[in-house]
């Protein structure tokens, strides 16, 4: 369940939600802000959803040290290129199932990393 709606003009149109799912259930919660330039990441317990922000203590920290910003920087892009267990949600909160192009190989985040 996510309540934001991508792509709608004036509003969210640089934002995209994206869920992968597969093999096991997956919570990460890192996200990546750009304003003005500058880039913040950080990680949270929060799912974001109003049932957990109004009856729980939960907590969101930005990642200072350079290496694991990369690396979760890393983690995040390779969702982003999820060809096989991502779905892409539209302004109308529907989602579509992504499908590898024609004679690309397919790529399953949960898969990469089982295979590490």
């Amino acid at each position: 369940i996510c309540c934001l709606r991508p792509g709608v003009p004036g509003v969210s149109e640089t934002i995209r939600v994206i869920s992968v799912l597969g093999r096991f259930l997956e919570h990460s919660r890192a996200a990546v802000f750009r304003n003005g330039g500058r880039e913040e990441v950080y990680i949270s317990s929060a799912d974001w959803m109003p049932r957990n922000l109004v009856r729980r203590v939960e907590v969101a920290v930005p990642i200072e040290d350079p290496r694991h910003r990369a690396e979760i920087r890393r983690l995040l892009e390779m969702m982003l290129t999820d060809n096989r267990q991502a779905w892409d949600m539209l302004p109308d909160g529907s989602y579509v199932q992504r499908r590898p192009a024609d004679g690309e190989p397919e790529r399953g985040t949960q898969q990469v990393l089982i295979g590490r």
